[in-house]
Formats: C-alpha cells, structure tokens, sequence
C-alpha cells in the first residue's frame, strides 16, 4: 500500500506487472547485455477514498521527458486532425475575445497550438523537451512557472493539456500552476485515457511508466473540488482507445453541464473502481497474456513468421509482462528514425524501418498500435493482398 498523490488516503493495490524498464528508452544492440537498465515496479492501485486509480511507484520525471523523446503527435493523420479540430474549437468558443491568450501544458510536437498560432492568438507552450515552431517556455507547468508566464503575458484563457496530465505525479503543482495562471472566467481542459475504457477493452497496456494516473469522472471531480475548481464538462474522444476531455473551471463561475452528471452516474451504476470491477478486470489481463502467448507459440511451432508492428510505449507493457522476446516476434518495424537500429525496452526486440515489413511480408504482423489499427491497415493493404494476417490483443486475442 501507499499514499494517494491526491488526497494522501491508503492506496490499495489490484495488479502487478513485475519489473519494467522505461517504456520509451531504446538501447542500442551494445547496450543489450548491461545490466543497468533501469527498472521499476510496475504496480497500479486505487485510492480508498478519492478512488483515484495510480501507479504505486513514481518514475523520477526526468527520465521519462527528455529532447530525445520519440513520439510525435503530427505522425498520425488521425491525431493531426484531432488536434485541428480541437484548436479550431477553442477559437470559436474560449478565446474569441479581445487579445486572447492560450497556454498548453506539454504540447508535444506543437500541432495544436501551430493552428493556434496560425489564427494570430497569442499563445505559449510549458515544454521541457523543446519544440520548434511555438512559442515555448522550456520549464515543468507548476506554479512558479506559470507565475512568470502571467507576469509578463498575462492570463490564460484556456490552459490545455492533451496525454500529459495523467503523467504528471505531482499532480497538486499542476493545479497550483493553473491557479495561478488561469483568467478568472478561463477553462483548463485536459484529455487523457478514461478508465472505464481500459477496464471494458482489457487495453492494459496503456498502463506504463509515463502514465500514472487512470482517470474516472469521480476522481477528477474530487481532483477539481480539492484544488478550489468544479468540474464544468466531460467529452467522450474516440482517440487512443477512448478518452475524455475534462473542462475545469474556477468554482461558480461555470454551471457544469448534463454530461457531467450522466457520466458520474453512469460510473456510480457500474461500481467502476469497486472491488469486482477490478478483479474481473486482472482475471482478464491474465487471461490475455496466457492467450497471446498460446498463439505466439504456436504459430511460431508451425513455421510461421511474426513480426511486430509499431514500437509503441505500449508495446512495453505488453512485451515485458507476456516475456514476449525475439524468440517470438524477431523484429518490430516502425516509422521513427530514432528508434530504428534500436532495441526495445526489456524485451529487446530489433526495430527496424517499414521497408523490412514490405520487402518480405510476414505471415503474421503482432499490431502494438491497435488504437491506430483502421489507418493501419488501409495503410499496408499489400500485406492483406499478401495473405498477411494481423494478430490484435484488445479487447482480447484475436487473428484478423
């Protein structure tokens, strides 16, 4: 057991996932034999009062956001879109004021805020990693930051943040920032991977290093009303397996919508973070790994090729709890330069580009980007034509 980040309750633990490296740190084919890898327990539990779903042991941020880092948001058409169509929507709602001013906590690449800046609105990025092409202040979002920021740019009229919040431990500096930083009748909006889907596709993979917090509507209204906000909206995304986008505000200054509401009751309904749900749940992890490695055993017993596709941060999860190495899936292709030469986390599977895919298709593609499985596969539609066959693991093991 440990203490909640929130509200300093018990946490009580439902799963452990043994040993894991960091889910984003490649080594080099020298580097396979050091056994100075970094490791952690990869633990989650649940807090018994705010039910804050949260990883048991903390990764020192440092390790994990790096200028090295290699995911980018642009690389997907999918995410590119998402994220226009999200900067489109704060223009036409929030910051469609005199001289409106837009901040954004780990803006990755910078594809939201590019449009942002496109329209003419002032605008800044909290982004230690660095990117080009924003505005950029190259410092962690807390409170002493954000009070430089406002100093000398003023309010923000709306603080977002996209696959970021839920990463970030200390998680009470965040909302310290934002107070200190948010205009009076401004929103801090936030989107990240929503519990309640992760239990219902069994995708336990997004439980990794950099995501440390697992959302529910309940627990991020506690998490507001801790912290003087109100939770004044929910939006279901489709993105990445299916998240919600949280809008907070200052207390009384929004009414919050029927949304909110619906999703707290439908939450309560279902007893989400209660006992059963949870048990189900890793009688359902178990049963996947067991799956998985049937199958991967068995095709490989058959003469079959497997190769994996997309060397995803999930990929690690996944890879490192199933024992899935080399033995099994020989290699996995993926797009990024930076990662191509690599080897993966723990497992230490050679990444190679997508040329090695294509030049000679596998029988069998193992698919760590299942989120992205539809622009995949329309993606390599020679690999159909081929006779090449996907094996997915969400919401359970199947060949498609």
């Amino acid at each position: 057991m440990s203490n909640c980040r929130v509200c300093s309750a018990t946490v009580r633990e439902f799963f452990d996932f043994g040993r894991h490296p960091l889910s984003s740190a490649f080594l080099t084919p020298g580097e396979a034999d050091d056994d100075r890898e970094f490791r952690f327990r990869l633990a989650i539990g649940v807090c018994a009062s705010c039910t804050m779903v949260q990883l048991l042991e903390e990764v020192p941020r440092e390790l994990s956001a790096h200028r090295g880092y290699p995911y980018h948001s642009s690389n997907s058409t999918v995410m590119r879109k998402h994220f226009q169509a999200t900067a489109e929507g704060f223009l036409a709602t929030e910051l469609d004021g005199p001289d409106p001013f837009m901040a954004e906590i780990g803006c990755n690449d910078g594809v939201t805020l590019q449009t942002v800046r496109d329209a003419g609105v002032r605008h800044l990025a909290f982004e230690p990693t660095g990117v080009d092409g924003v505005r950029t202040h190259h410092a962690f979002f807390d409170a002493a930051a954000a009070r430089e920021v406002r100093a000398s740019d003023g309010p923000a009229d709306v603080i977002y943040a996209a696959n970021t919040i839920c990463d970030i431990p200390d998680i009470g500096s965040v909302l310290a920032g934002v107070d200190e930083l948010l205009a009076d009748d401004g929103v801090f909006v936030f989107e990240d991977p929503y519990f309640a889907e992760i239990v219902d596709r069994t995708s336990f993979d997004q439980i990794y290093d950099e995501h440390f917090f697992f959302f529910t509507g309940r627990a991020v209204r506690f998490l507001a009303e801790h912290f003087g906000f109100e939770l004044a909206d929910v939006e279901r995304l489709p993105v990445h397996g299916g998240q919600i986008r949280y809008t907070l505000a200052r207390a009384g200054r929004r009414r919050p919508t029927p949304a909110v509401e619906e999703l707290l009751a439908e939450e309560a309904a279902r007893d989400l973070t209660g006992p059963t749900t949870l048990s189900r749940f890793t009688a359902d992890v178990a049963r996947i790994r067991t799956d998985l490695l049937d199958l991967l055993r068995s095709l490989t017993a058959d003469g079959k090729r497997i190769v994996g596709y997309a060397a995803t941060a999930k990929s690690s999860t996944v890879t490192n709890y199933c024992g899935i190495g080399p033995d099994l899936v020989p290699f996995v292709c993926d797009t990024t330069p930076s990662k191509q030469g690599m080897l993966t986390p723990g497992a230490h599977i050679p990444v190679r580009p997508p040329e090695a895919f294509s030049a000679d298709y596998p029988d069998y593609a193992l698919l760590f980007a299942w989120n992205h499985a539809e622009e995949v596969m329309a993606k390599e539609q020679g690999f159909r034509e081929a006779g090449g066959k996907w094996i997915l693991y969400v919401p359970d093991v199947h060949i498609v």
